[in-house]
């Protein structure tokens, strides 16, 4: 699969491990389990396949969010994307890291 980033400090953190926005500072061990996520969304051959990750809990997103998926990174955090297949090759693109705290507020 072919992995974007929809906003800066995504990619920041997955490459850098921190991001320059003191806005999206996280925890050093949930940088780290947000780029061990981002590596298994980049090895899986299609998006049906992050179901044999159990622990990744893998959800297509409905409601206002539809189009979405997510998987979560830990108990708090969760990692939405989407996904699109073209010319045989799926590409994921990673829209937010989601504190799941302000997920019901």
């Amino acid at each position: 699969m072919v992995i974007e980033f929809d906003k800066e400090y995504l990619s920041e953190l997955y490459y850098n491990g921190k991001a320059k926005d003191k806005q999206y500072r996280f925890q050093p061990q949930v940088v780290k389990k947000y780029v061990k996520v981002v590596n298994i969304l980049e090895s899986v051959s299609r998006i049906e396949d992050l179901f044999l990750y159990n622990s990744l809990n893998y959800e297509a997103l409905i409601g206002d969010k539809k189009g979405r998926e997510s998987v979560a990174v830990n108990k708090k955090y969760r990692l939405v994307f989407s996904s699109r297949k073209a010319e045989g090759e799926t590409t994921i693109t990673i829209c937010r890291l989601l504190e799941l705290s302000n997920h019901y507020k």
